[in-house]
């Protein structure tokens, strides 16, 4: 420790640089980075079994005292790096101590974009010899893009906003500054310490050297997804959003009525899509939408009489798909990673694989039942598990939202074959289409294992979305 500090944290996210910050700070005499000490799947480095005496288990039971020890560990001024998706249980504490330094380093959100997907496509995640360098061209996803970009910049916003409340100022250091020497000591001078650095490490090589628009193999598609962007708002809002953002690249417009819904994660987004292509007599892909926050408001403002509109599933019925789509399910859209913390670490007790013959409808309740549980544990933020948009209360999506713009009718999904129609038609739809429901979940539908029992846990878990939105027990549609 340091007059100055007594400990203290980089706050960046995947692909920024952090490897060779830390590589450059631990150079400097009296300053220990511990890695990604609070990272949900390993602690400090993916192959250490332990750090500073704690397990992973160790720190999971009790992140606040490993982060105490991580604070007064003898013989240097200690630290480590946080990211966005790690245990959020250790980040208001570190920020509101003003003994902690805050270090807060940024790159171009599309440069780790691209970096994270190459990184990926050859699993080499650090570069030491530049003879064993990995190449490739990744296909860029706008949609992954603009989500991606949504959280760091949500956490980035967090931190900001909770600094200026506390009255603190972190040391802002941009991925092109790790290589200037005369800016690393400017860092090791704000954290007090006396070492300098002659020379930056050179151990660690980059990856990518080539331009953006080299590494990917449809260029044109990401230049016009960049070119949707609002610049001036890109990394500053002059009214802080809450901690989830607006979304608004998920926002649906038909292309030819002044109707845009508003989607909730976990909610029958496709069947909505589906039933305003089908108003305007169109197929989905001509429907509005991946459209930056400037380009929606034009929209607004060139459709007078416009209505806005999202659709609230019942909460049971949404963490069991979410359950069955992301967690039971281990094709494109599961969360491989979570689904393997939750059965290895939370006992989920869901097979490997699930097939027909080692998977029964009483499993499945016992499952999902397990998962309803951990929920709960996840929303209370009492485990590393990130809260994502699928699985977060539906009254935290709407007040995201509302940092740019609101529904003007709220409608539940059971609602909906009457109130979508009855919409249409107050914008002069004469016959409209009535929207399908969601086909049952796969494998097993919420019908078959239902009863009073899961309800009371999705109300533990969503105690909240229930209260607020007036939600009564499940029925089948």
């Amino acid at each position: 420790m340091t007059d100055a500090f007594d400990y203290f944290i980089v706050l960046a996210d995947m692909r920024t640089g952090s490897n060779q910050l830390e590589s450059n700070l631990n150079a400097l005499d009296g300053v220990t980075c511990h890695g990604e000490a609070f990272n949900p799947y390993f602690t400090g480095l993916p192959k250490l079994d332990q750090l500073l005496g704690f397990t992973l288990e160790d720190r999971d039971r009790d992140p606040l005292a490993f982060l105490e020890t991580i604070k007064s560990t003898p013989g240097a001024l200690n630290g480590f790096r946080f990211f966005s998706t790690h245990d959020t249980r250790v980040l208001t504490p570190a920020l509101d101590d003003p003994r902690c330094a805050k270090i807060v380093l940024t790159r171009n959100p599309l440069d780790s974009y691209v970096s994270w997907k190459i990184a990926l496509a050859t699993k080499q995640w650090k570069l030491v010899n530049i003879k064993q360098r990995r190449e490739a061209q990744i296909e860029f996803n706008a949609d992954e893009f603009f989500e991606q970009m949504e959280q760091r910049q949500s956490f980035q916003l967090t931190v900001l906003n909770h600094l200026q409340r506390t009255g603190q100022t972190p040391f802002y250091i941009g991925y092109d500054d790790l290589n200037d020497v005369e800016v690393l000591n400017g860092l090791a001078k704000w954290l007090g310490v006396s070492a300098r650095l002659d020379a930056t490490q050179q151990h660690l090589k980059r990856q990518n050297p080539t331009s953006a628009l080299d590494k990917v193999t449809n260029p044109d598609a990401m230049e016009q997804a960049v070119a949707k962007l609002d610049r001036l708002n890109l990394y500053q809002v002059p009214n802080f959003e809450p901690r989830r953002g607006p979304s608004v690249p998920r926002y649906v417009a038909a292309p030819k009525s002044a109707l845009m819904y508003l989607p909730v994660r976990g909610g029958p987004e496709a069947e909505v899509a589906n039933w305003l292509a089908n108003l305007d007599g169109t197929e989905t892909g001509a429907l509005l939408t991946d459209r930056g926050q400037k380009q929606v408001r034009t929209w607004m403002k060139t459709h007078p009489g416009h209505r806005k509109f999202t659709v609230l599933r019942h909460p049971l019925a949404r963490a069991h798909a979410v359950f069955c789509n992301q967690i039971v399910n281990t094709g494109p859209d599961a969360y491989v990673a979570i689904r393997n913390m939750l059965r290895n670490r939370y006992k989920l007790p869901l097979p490997g694989t699930v097939t027909p013959e080692n998977y029964s409808v009483e499993q499945h309740r016992e499952a999902f039942s397990a998962f309803l549980r951990i929920m709960r544990n996840v929303l209370a933020g009492q485990t590393p598990i990130r809260v994502d948009g699928l699985w977060c209360s539906q009254a935290q999506t709407l007040q995201g939202m509302a940092a740019f713009t609101l529904p003007d009718m709220i409608l539940r999904e059971d609602k909906m074959k009457t109130v979508l129609p009855d919409l249409a038609r107050q914008l002069g739809h004469a016959t409209p289409p009535e929207p399908e429901h969601a086909p049952a979940d796969s494998p097993f539908a919420l019908s078959q294992i239902y009863d009073a029992q899961l309800e009371t846990l999705a109300v533990e878990a969503y105690q909240r979305d229930y209260q607020m939105f007036g939600f009564s027990d499940w029925k089948p549609l």
